[in-house]
């Protein structure tokens, strides 16, 4: 039922206050997500400027999903303790700060401390936007208003790294976070007009804060442990320390969580069957939505010399199919049941990413983009469907935490599936790279006309003696590092596609469940 400054903000703007209240809830969402994203194609040019290489450059984005993976539980107690508009607009404003200190920083540590406040903001932000919503429109038009929350979810990602390219290019990697304040600016300013505020004079809620200091020590001691292991060696006395923490971090949560009279994270909620299954599906499609999102900028970058413009402009054709097909994706979670169109999409996902596996130097700009138009057009038919399939498998009481939990599992395969992908490029490029020096030999006849062929294109250049044979070595070098950069990315993708197609088998079992009440609404004390 809606809140009664809901029903009072009805009686003054009339039928038409469902769509601007969800224009201004879209903008927190719309700027959280573009700067999710955005940041990717200036991850080049951060990682030249600060001299670090991708297993420390990672942090901007992993750093930016874990905390909105754990601001997203917040969500539920802040808007009850305090109302949906000091949230949206507190929320806000931590954002609003973060980007500046991001923007302004010298050293790198500041700059993912600045990505981390984002973060936070964002994580409290999208689902209160999705629980406004739920609220504002009737449940026959509710597949309709997750296809409008779907724009800033999955759109925003397809284009933030056009807009984040333009900006490096024409600026610097600093304007990529600068570009955020004025979108959370104008959101702040309109909620305090079209926000609902607390109508509830009880006292505050309790905070499960013993839940938020586990749950933050399971993610962030898991994700550490995870880039340093190659670095330092999985078995090296850091890294194992990393790994027990947080598995007992983890272990606790849960135990925790089940004792609590106020969880944090209701893990009751998996008891009904359905939501467990959408849970599962969603923890993929955040990696599937945040990993590809991640990868490509860095490919065509890194691997095909795009500019950071171009790089963004290949994603745009996939922006605008999915800005064609939310609506079409919308009204179809409402028409059929949510297993057929979350199949559908999940295996037009893996084709893509099965074709992205044949990426190379020379793959032409509208091969690639076709390639993730195919992945989009599978993602915007997963995200409306999903997100009514989960929601409304629960009892109303518990829609706002069922919110803050999908949201939760979404960007929580986010942040795991940006670090593990980035964890595995790196690693299987340093392998490739290995194998390809081991096969350089005197031996080598390939190898020997190369370097000969180089030398002479060197000494018509007018290249000093001394000069040439350090050149074309290079040269190899730089040759043999690229191929296997390929290489790698193409073990990314293809690890992306199998784990797309994995989750047609809980998206399969969802279709054979039928709508249940979860087993218990609510925790027992200890």
């Amino acid at each position: 039922m809606p809140s009664r400054a809901i029903e009072e903000l009805f009686a003054t703007f009339g039928p038409n206050y469902r769509f601007f209240v969800s224009f201004t809830a879209m903008l927190g969402t719309i700027s959280a997500v573009l700067t999710a994203t955005m940041i990717n194609v200036a991850v080049p040019d951060i990682m030249g400027a600060f001299g670090v290489g991708q297993d420390q450059a990672q942090w901007l984005a992993t750093g930016f999903l874990a905390a909105m993976t754990v601001a997203m539980l917040l969500n539920d107690w802040c808007v009850r303790a305090f109302g949906m508009r000091a949230t949206y607009i507190g929320a806000m404003a931590v954002f609003g700060f973060g980007s500046v200190l991001g923007g302004m920083a010298s050293v790198l540590d500041l700059i993912i401390l600045g990505r981390v406040l984002q973060g936070a903001g964002a994580g409290l932000v999208q689902p209160l936007s999705m629980v406004l919503m739920f609220q504002v429109f009737p449940p026959h038009q509710r597949g309709r208003a997750m296809g409008l929350f779907g724009v800033g979810v999955v759109l925003a990602p397809a284009l933030g790294p056009t807009l984040g390219g333009i900006l490096v290019d024409v600026d610097s990697w600093r304007a990529v976070f600068f570009a955020a304040i004025p979108v959370s600016t104008l959101g702040m300013l309109l909620a305090t007009v079209f926000m609902p505020w607390r109508d509830d004079d009880g006292p505050r809620p309790a905070f499960d804060w013993t839940g938020l200091i586990l749950l933050t020590l399971f993610i962030g001691f898991l994700l550490t442990g995870f880039s340093n292991g190659p670095r330092d060696g999985w078995h090296s006395p850091g890294v194992s320390i990393d790994f027990a923490v947080a598995a007992v971090a983890g272990c606790g949560f849960v135990w925790w969580e089940l004792r609590t009279r106020q969880p944090l994270f209701n893990v009751r909620l998996l008891a009904n069957g359905r939501f467990a299954a959408a849970a599962m599906i969603t923890v993929v499609f955040g990696s599937m939505l945040f990993g590809s999102t991640y990868l490509v900028p860095l490919f065509v970058q890194t691997v095909q010399g795009y500019s950071a413009t171009r790089a963004g402009l290949v994603m745009i054709p996939a922006g605008l199919a999915m800005m064609v097909l939310f609506p079409l994706a919308g009204r179809l979670a409402d028409r059929v049941p949510p297993h057929l169109p979350i199949i559908a999409g999940l295996v037009t996902f893996t084709i893509a990413s099965l074709m992205m596996t044949a990426a190379h130097t020379d793959t032409p700009f509208w091969t690639f983009a076709w390639w993730l138009v195919l992945s989009r057009i599978g993602l915007a038919f997963i995200m409306p469907t999903l997100s009514v399939g989960a929601i409304g498998a629960l009892p109303p009481h518990l829609v706002s935490q069922g919110a803050g939990a999908i949201n939760f599992m979404r960007q929580l395969g986010g942040a795991f599936g940006v670090n593990l992908l980035a964890i595995n490029l790196d690693t299987r490029a340093a392998h490739y790279l290995d194998g390809f020096k081991s096969a350089q030999s005197a031996d080598n006849p390939v190898t020997l006309h190369l370097l000969r062929e180089m030398s002479r294109l060197f000494d018509q250049l007018g290249w000093p003696l001394h000069l040439q044979q350090p050149g074309s070595l290079l040269f190899l070098d730089r040759g043999l590092s690229a191929q296997a950069n390929m290489m790698a990315f193409r073990d990314d993708f293809l690890i992306v596609a199998v784990v797309s197609l994995a989750a047609v088998l809980p998206a399969w079992w969802l279709g054979r469940r039928r709508p249940a009440a979860p087993a218990a609404t609510a925790p027992q004390p200890a």
